[in-house]
């Protein structure tokens, strides 16, 4: 990842007082698509383009909820939307059950792009990778630990989400404990807020909200973004 990248990186997460909220931002989806390899369990990554959002960033397949996906809540249109936005983006087909929420995403109001994003996790389901030509340069199939490895040596650019997501990934022995660790555990909501510096701060630490005295002082569940390689820290 060159230091301009790193760069708008951390400027386009970074902003001053970021605190939480929802509100009426866009809704997306991603799906995370494991497989087994020969040294463990492997997930896809594709590469955007150097152009438009998350540009030159190497991100799991998914896009924005469009009118026509269909489903009675938001958690069901968004599953919509990764099951159709992987088709398109990668040719993988994926059955409308198959994608079991993983995580959902909230930035924090200092980001001028505001997109609540669900994360999903998918077994792959076989077949060709056809890249779109417009969404993606490249794709790979890499361990989660080797992509993290990636990042903090430069050579790849990944966004927060994207790395706690190949964190919390790292430690599993294959593809179906991933899955079921996603389905058993339930669903993880980072609802982000800035903190001091290239910092992200998430509910469990202890300055993430000042009014709450619940966590410990010295609680954490943060993302330094000061260098790389970044440091996730939680507990």
């Amino acid at each position: 990842m060159t230091g301009d990248r790193a760069a708008r990186v951390r400027a386009d997460l970074s902003g001053t007082g970021g605190g939480p909220g929802s509100g009426d931002i866009p809704v997306a989806a991603t799906v995370v698509i494991v497989r087994d390899g020969p040294d463990g369990p492997e997930v896809l990554l594709i590469e955007r383009p150097d152009r438009g959002s998350f540009a030159g960033a190497w991100v799991f397949p998914g896009g924005k909820i469009e009118p026509g996906d269909p489903g009675e809540t938001e958690l069901d249109r968004a599953r919509s939307a990764g099951i159709r936005e992987t088709q398109e983006e990668t040719g993988l087909v994926l059955t409308p059950g198959a994608p079991v929420p993983l995580s959902r995403w909230v930035p924090p109001t200092s980001v001028a792009l505001r997109i609540r994003t669900w994360f999903f996790v998918a077994r792959d389901p076989g077949g060709a990778l056809v890249l779109a030509a417009d969404e993606a340069v490249r794709g790979r199939w890499m361990r989660p630990a080797d992509a993290l490895d990636r990042h903090g040596r430069g050579e790849l650019t990944l966004y927060p989400p994207t790395w706690v997501t190949l964190h919390d990934l790292s430690g599993q022995h294959d593809a179906d404990d991933i899955v079921t660790a996603a389905r058993l555990g339930g669903l993880q909501e980072f609802e982000t807020v800035t903190g001091p510096g290239p910092l992200l701060l998430w509910r469990g630490d202890a300055d993430y909200d000042p009014d709450d005295a619940t966590p410990s002082p010295d609680a954490r569940h943060r993302l330094d973004l000061t260098a790389l390689p970044w440091v996730y820290t939680r507990g």
